[in-house]
């Protein structure tokens, strides 16, 4: 399951990082009387009661200096395009000057369009007493304690509204049900990690044996054997996109076939709205800008998808020679870099959160930019894009 990402902003000096300590009753962030202590975004992994599995984020001050902070002011809003719940942390003890407030509400206007909802803190009630009001709002000690523990709940309280829709969602429960025998086609090839599936694979296999399903996984060479050994065909076929072009030969017309990274699109992001993107592969000209950004950072092979097969693949079906770009990892073009590009071609994104997909595609969208993602891309290029995306139409 995704872990709740819930990150913590403010200005410089108001006690962010002592309070995501004392929160987490962990000594996470590098604390001092310093200011700008706190360099770049710091990330923590972890259970924490009474939530569950989350993402802790520590991020620098708002109001950084030179051009350094300048930099470091970026990073921490960059951090916005993974945030589940925000925790906006202020001084009790201090007026903020007029460029500060501007700073707090640059955040709470990115906050509230970004529709990611969000608690604020006011720290150092040993120097100064505070009483707050709103419902989101609390008043607490980071350096005694005091109120951390009702801290904790507030934004446990809406942690849990974010889990609880986490929990709710569901890869493919709608696509099968019990007793039903799902073939999982997963090529093991020099780009598959040594001695463990990849995330999407994990992520899908788990699901379906929750789903009370009989899964049968083999690799693609494999395939026509496994399906000679089945007393009946199978249900459904989900195959790596890489090999779409030979699954999709080897099995019956009459059995349904998607992929992984398509179910994903549908699972973390908008499946229409790539769908529309997919059209625009045939339209590709010399020269257009075609951004080809993965969500992870893996060891580039010789024939990596990302760097070279899909650049090749786009050329051959568009009959063109597109200009390639390449993002990986967090990072992603803004709004003003993203005009120049004609389609963006993105991974699966099974190691990015649903706040980060859903946040690439609003960037794309303000600058009408067409995205399409990896399977479905290569389903169109294969001409099986229809049958690959039938199975959602029958529900």
């Amino acid at each position: 399951m995704e872990r709740v990402h819930i990150a913590f902003f403010g200005l410089r000096n108001v006690g962010k990082s002592s309070l995501v300590n004392a929160i987490t009753s962990q000594n996470l962030s590098v604390v001092s009387e310093v200011k700008g202590t706190t360099t770049d975004p710091v990330k923590k992994s972890m259970e924490l009661l009474p939530i569950g599995p989350v993402v802790i984020i520590d991020t620098a001050g708002l109001d950084d200096v030179g051009e350094l902070g300048k930099l470091r002011m970026k990073k921490t809003m960059e951090v916005l395009h993974q945030t589940d719940i925000a925790v906006v942390v202020k001084d009790a003890c201090s007026f903020s000057s007029s460029r500060e407030e501007r700073e707090y509400h640059t955040l709470f206007l990115a906050l509230e369009e970004r529709k990611i909802p969000y608690i604020v803190v006011w720290n150092k009630i040993d120097i100064v007493h505070l009483v707050t009001e709103a419902e989101n709002e609390i008043a607490v000690s980071a350096r005694t304690g005091e109120n951390i523990f009702e801290c904790k709940e507030l934004i446990a309280k809406y942690a849990k509204k974010k889990l609880s829709q986490l929990e709710e969602k569901k890869i493919l429960a709608d696509l099968v049900k019990a007793g039903d025998s799902i073939v999982l086609v997963m090529p093991q090839d020099g780009s598959a990690p040594s001695k463990r599936l990849i995330l999407p694979q994990q992520q899908v296999l788990r699901e379906l044996l929750d789903l009370h399903c009989t899964v049968i996984s083999c690799q693609d060479e494999d395939l026509e054997h496994t399906l000679l050994m089945l007393r009946e065909d199978p249900k459904l076929v989900i195959t790596d996109s890489k090999v779409f072009g030979q699954v999709n030969q080897i099995l019956p017309d009459h059995v349904p076939l998607t992929s992984f990274s398509i179910l994903f699109a549908r699972y973390k992001g908008n499946l229409s709205k790539m769908l529309e993107g997919a059209s625009i592969l045939s339209e590709l000209q010399d020269g257009d800008k075609v951004l080809i950004s993965e969500g992870c950072t893996h060891h580039r092979q010789c024939e990596d998808i990302g760097t070279v097969k899909m650049p090749d693949w786009i050329q051959k079906y568009s009959k063109s020679k597109p200009d390639f770009h390449f993002t990986s990892g967090g990072t992603f073009p803004d709004e003003e870099e993203l005009s120049q590009y004609r389609l963006v071609v993105h991974c699966g994104g099974c190691m990015l959160n649903e706040a980060q997909i859903k946040s690439r595609l609003m960037a794309a969208g303000k600058v009408n930019l067409p995205v399409v993602n990896y399977g479905m891309a290569i389903a169109k290029m294969n001409g099986m894009l229809d049958r690959t995306i039938q199975i959602f139409s029958e529900k």
